[in-house]
């Protein structure tokens, strides 16, 4: 990654230049305190502003160009030191100028307080002009320093999710190449992985504070659910053109090669899973729902003949969507049903082929899944 020269921070803490020419607001109510400050500042190459009072402090503050550094005295009329820093510490866009209190208040309490108070060093008077400079330029340095690093952090940041953004959607286009892959060989499906998607993701949602559901259904969860939808059917590559594209009833043989597709996309992202080295969740889930999603919740269903809890969640959601799709869209070997009569047999299967309490979820909100249903039709883009 390319990234444009910046000062070291070596470099940062050794050279006095790179402080040179800061604007430094000094607050003190006394004239000849800030006219004796301020020549030695400016003398020392720096760009001086005075106030003599905490109300004109908070003023100037907050002027373009702000301040490098307040160096601010403490007993003051009307508004002391600490009033003046809480100010400056509670507004925004002054919250990270560093103040150094000059102040005849030496002993070990009162320089404690003002730490207490967000100081960021603390100078006794009679100033020493030496301890003066030498503290200034500390400070500077060190939010120089803490300037780079916070752009530094927001760089890195922003190439991290950059790069995990596109990382996402390499995977996705991934997933969906392999998706489309299997629709080749079944060309009838159409929108059918878009479709399953939206309705396993929107059902998932519904069931999210379900007491049953709550535990497993977080929103990580519930996203890689979704992104391992479209592999639900993904063993279909391996089921004959004559078995898969047939227009009439299949055989008792026939069925038996067709059922295979559920361990066979299973067993492809087992292999792929071999091939890494540590898991990754979406494709444990993708491994669930392509081996399991033709399990019934009364234990009739395939390939093992799992029922009720056995079944993972993930596949007795995609179950649900699968069958939905599949009975509103037309196949080679049916017509399309009307929605009213879908919802009907989807009543008459809670509990029986689907997970009660997912089923009810399902057609309490039905009209959002024939919804989905309609903005991804085959046709549709």
């Amino acid at each position: 990654m390319n990234q444009p020269h910046a000062i070291g921070m070596t470099e940062l803490t050794l050279s006095a230049d790179a402080v040179k020419g800061s604007l430094l607001l000094i607050v003190d109510d006394v004239p000849a305190n800030l006219s004796v400050l301020g020549d030695l500042l400016h003398d020392a190459g720096y760009q001086v502003k005075a106030a003599t009072s905490g109300r004109a402090a908070l003023r100037y503050a907050t002027q373009s160009p702000q301040p490098a550094l307040v160096l601010l005295d403490v007993m003051m009329p009307d508004m002391d030191g600490y009033q003046v820093l809480a100010a400056l510490r509670e507004d925004p866009t002054t919250r990270n100028i560093p103040v150094i209190f000059v102040t005849a208040l030496d002993n070990a309490r009162d320089e404690e307080r003002g730490f207490q108070h967000g100081a960021a060093d603390y100078i006794a008077k009679p100033i020493k002009p030496d301890v003066v400079l030498a503290r200034v330029r500390s400070q500077l340095l060190a939010r120089l320093a803490g300037n780079w690093l916070r752009d530094q952090n927001a760089t890195l940041e922003a190439e991290v999710t950059r790069r995990m953004e596109e990382n996402e959607l390499i995977q996705t286009v991934s997933i969906r190449a392999l998706a489309h892959l299997a629709e080749t060989r079944d060309p009838e499906t159409g929108n059918h992985i878009l479709r399953t998607q939206g309705y396993v993701r929107l059902l998932a949602t519904l069931l999210q504070d379900h007491p049953r559901f709550a535990p497993t259904l977080d929103d990580t969860y519930i996203k890689m659910l979704a992104h391992s939808a479209p592999l639900h059917d993904i063993g279909k590559v391996g089921i004959p053109d004559s078995i898969l594209q047939k227009p009439g009833k299949l055989t008792g043989d026939e069925w038996e090669i067709m059922k295979t597709h559920s361990r066979l996309g299973s067993d492809a992202i087992e292999a792929a899973e071999r091939d890494i080295d540590k898991p990754v969740e979406f494709l444990a889930l993708a491994k669930e729902i392509a081996h399991w999603h033709h399990e019934r919740w009364d234990g009739k269903g395939y390939p093992d003949g799992l029922a009720e809890e056995a079944i993972p969640l993930s596949a007795r959601l995609m179950t649900l969507a699968d069958v939905f799709d599949a009975l509103i869209s037309r196949r080679v070997y049916k017509e399309a049903m009307a929605f009213d009569e879908v919802r009907a047999i989807i009543s008459s299967e809670r509990g029986r082929q689907f997970d009660p309490d997912a089923a009810d979820a399902f057609l309490a909100a039905f009209d959002q899944f024939t919804a989905i249903a309609e903005r991804h039709g085959d046709g549709q883009p």
